[in-house]
Parts: structure tokens; sequence; C-alpha cells
């Protein structure tokens, strides 16, 4: 089969892709190309794919990420020793952060980044010279799933963005953005396989139910309740995905790709390779018997008495590590700088090392239940509500909750969505949906203003393209 030339946007190492910087955050193509034709090598379209999902290891969703989705919020705090201020996490935790911040340009960059990436593979396997039409569009299809992934944290954090493939610089309106993002979910709705369907080699590629998981949450953060009702809907009743008995093991090793999974990002394999960058370590207790980590991204005194007015012991206990604790597996945690870290990121094996083994979980069906309970209370079904509710709490041995009116249920399911949910990433975009920010950053003592609403563009952008516009209050 012969492969036909491109100029493509990525050089291979293993299979995954390393870049340089590119000049403009938004023009991928600017200084990463390489000349097909004057490599001996040609590329499978797999390849580029590959390269995209690669993109999630990287050293960003290590740090800055922790910056802009947690330690921003009221679930963390920054952590560490009071002198390290983490480049920026100091002026993020206390919301008095700026369009410099370094955190916000470089998931800015990154996921730009991954959306070029996203769009060259797409481009390529279209050309490429392929017998199997539908290899090709699961191609096509996985890459377009992860081209809405990074969009989705764009627009969330930013609001109106310019749309890579159309404009570089012209933001698109919100539900532009949101148009463009669904489209690429419905082709990878309907041309990718099942989970159970890959062969073990490909288990944690994007699959039907992924796409249909992360539209449900699209919709949901529009309150289109009815059509994410039902994507949740048809994730559940797929007969692909199952809680799992034992919440305490969610983040562990023994459940990555299990049968709560739908999306990871992938690090790659059991062995410690290069791993999703220093996530472990970043996180990991500081000091003390321990010792394997910088202390970042800790769980906040408000996260702790959120979790013991509900009696939440299970979900609190796999959540926090606490300064005395042995943990699951022998490890003693003892005589730590900080009292609290994150659980969630612990690997077992990794024993602060650079490099880790560590899955993040991205979308799990613990919480399709959740966005099924929230659509449904918005629609006013409140029985079906009520059940998706209560089998979370189930799993964690908490009472069932009963009112059916829709205020104080809708109360109930935000409040299960931050206890189940906690440090998985999407605690501060939560808020911002639901509009308790304004309330709930102040009780954490994080004074929070109408701007926060949305993230700054970064400096370096505007100073790129001053054409444009910076966000309000910014």
């Amino acid at each position: 089969m012969k492969l036909r030339n491109l100029n493509i946007t990525l050089l291979f190492a293993a299979g995954l892709l390393m870049t340089s910087c590119a000049e403009d955050f938004l023009d991928v193509p600017s200084q990463e190309k390489v000349e097909a034709e004057h490599s001996d090598e040609n590329y499978h379209p797999e390849a580029l794919v590959n390269g995209v999902y690669g993109m999630f290891t990287d050293w960003n969703y290590g740090f800055a990420f922790l910056g802009i989705t947690e330690i921003i919020s009221d679930n963390a705090n920054k952590g560490s020793s009071p002198t390290d201020t983490g480049t920026d996490k100091d002026i993020l935790d206390a919301l008095t952060h700026t369009s410099t911040a370094a955190s916000f340009s470089s998931m800015w960059e990154h996921w730009y980044k991954s959306i070029g990436r996203a769009t060259e593979a797409i481009t390529y396997a279209e050309g490429y010279e392929m017998s199997d039409e539908s290899y090709r569009q699961r191609l096509i299809a996985e890459a377009r799933f992860l081209r809405a992934l990074n969009y989705f944290y764009l627009v969330r954090g930013w609001g109106d963005i310019p749309i890579q493939e159309v404009d570089l610089i012209q933001r698109a309106p919100v539900n532009e953005v949101y148009d463009y993002i669904e489209a690429d979910l419905n082709f990878a709705i309907d041309n990718l396989p099942l989970k159970s369907a890959y062969a073990a080699k490909d288990l944690g590629r994007a699959t039907k139910g992924a796409a249909q998981a992360l539209l449900a949450k699209v919709f949901l953060y529009q309150k289109e309740w009815q059509q994410a009702y039902d994507l949740a809907q048809a994730v559940m009743t797929s007969g692909e995905y199952a809680l799992e008995a034992d919440y305490a093991t969610l983040w562990r090793s023994s459940t990555e790709n299990g049968s709560e999974s739908i999306f990871e990002f992938q690090a790659r394999g059991e062995s410690i390779a290069h791993g999703v960058r220093q996530y472990s370590q970043t996180q990991g207790p500081r000091g003390g018997t321990a010792g394997i980590g910088w202390g970042f991204n800790v769980p906040s005194d408000n996260l702790l008495e959120a979790f013991e007015a509900e009696n939440d012991e299970i979900r609190r206990d796999a959540t926090i590590i606490f300064r005395g604790e042995t943990l699951y597996d022998g490890r003693e945690i003892f005589n730590t700088e900080n009292p609290m870290y994150n659980e969630k990121a612990y690997s077992s094996a990794n024993g602060g090392a650079d490099n880790t083994d560590k899955n993040i979980r991205y979308l799990r069906l613990g919480e399709l239940y959740l966005i099924k309970a929230e659509a449904a209370n918005e629609l006013g079904n409140s029985s079906e509500a009520l059940n998706a509710l209560n089998a979370i709490r189930t799993r964690v041995e908490l009472p069932e909750v009963t009112s059916s009116d829709q205020t104080a249920l809708r109360a109930a399911i935000w409040k299960e969505r931050r206890l189940e949910l906690a440090f998985e990433h999407d605690r501060w975009f939560d808020l911002v949906r639901t509009k308790q920010a304004e309330t709930a950053m102040p009780a954490a003592g994080k004074n929070f203003q109408q701007k926060h609403y949305l993230f700054p563009i970064p400096n370096n952008q505007l100073i790129q393209t001053p054409e444009m516009q910076q966000n309000p209050g910014w």
C-alpha cells in the first residue's frame, strides 16, 4: 500500500508525538511541520491518532491542569511549602491571578495544539489509501472525539473561543463552539465501536460509549436536559459498563479501564513509563516517612467538612490521604508537611518517581448516573432522578434521599457531584455552570468576583494576536 506524503504537524517517537513549541498557540502547523517527503518514513493514520492520545501524558496535565481545575476551586488549596508558589498555584488558590498566570497559558496552548494534531490526523486519514473503510472511519472518529474533548475544556474555561479550523483569531460564540463539538461527537457515536468490540491491545481508545457520555456532559452544560438524559440512559443501559462495587478502588491500578471506566487518559500500561508526566509526584505526600511528592493540590478543610457533614466516610477516606495514615498498600504517611493529600493521584508503584503509571479517569459511569439524575430532575421526573442519585449513595452506604421537591433535589444532586467526583478535575467548571461559585467560594475563604466566571485570555496570546479581545474584567 502506497502512503501519501503530507506536511505533518508532529514528530513521532515510539508511536507518540513529541514537539517543540509553536510561535502562535493557535497556529499549530507553524514551526512544527516536517516534510514527509524528506523523511525515510511514511506514517500510517493510526500513528497520527496515537499522537493525539499522547498529548494526555504531557507535563501540563501534571501541574498546570491541577491549578485551573482543582486548586482554583473550593475543593483544594495550593499545598506544598508556604514558600513554594508552584509558579502561579498560590495566586490561583487565592483567586488573585491575572492574564499572565502561566497555568492558563500552558493549558490554552496545550489544548489548541491537541486540537491541531487531531485535525491533521483527520485530514490525513481522509486522504489515505486504505481498503478498510470502516477502519478509516474509526480512526477519524477517534480523532474527532479527542478534538471535541479539547474544545470542551476550552469553551468551559474561556467562553467564546476561536474554532481553529475556521479562524485563528475570531472568537466564535459559545453556542457555535458547542455546535462544532456536537458535530464531532455525533460522528464519533456513529463510527466508533463499543468498548467490548476492541481488541485487548486497543483498550483505552475512544468508544461509542465514550462519545455518548461526553455528549451527555456537553448537553448538561448547555441545560439541554432531554438530550443529556437520553444519552446518559443510553450509556447506562448499553450493557458495556457497571459500577464498581467498592468506591475506594476507583482510582487504583486494579480498576484501570475496568467496568466503570468510560474514558481514561492512558499512562501506557502496567510498568512505569513516561505516563502522565509527574501527575502522582506533584501531588504526592511531601516530606515525612513517605516523602514521595511535592505536596501540591491538597484537600481543603472546606471539602473535608463537606464529607463529614454528610457522614461520608467511604468517599472521604478514598479521596483524602491523612497525615499519620497507613495506606491500603502499607505505605506510612507520617510527619508530612501538609495534613492532607489527594489520594486519587496516589500511585502505589510510583514511589515519587518523575514518571508515573497513573491513568486519569476522565469519564466513568458514576458520573453518568449523576448526569441522568440532574437532567431528570430538571425535566420534572423526580422518581428517575432519585433512583439514579440513590444508586450512587447506596454504593457508599449513605441513606437514600427522599425529597421530590425540585429545588431540594437539585441541591442534593449538586452536593453529590462534589463528593462523588472530588479531585476528578470538574469542580471549578461545576461551580461556574451552576452559579454556585458566588456563595461556595467565599465560604471556602476565596474572594470570587464576576470576572472569575471566565478565565482570562492568556496575555501571551493577546500579544501575538492583539485583535483578539480579552474577557470582561481581565
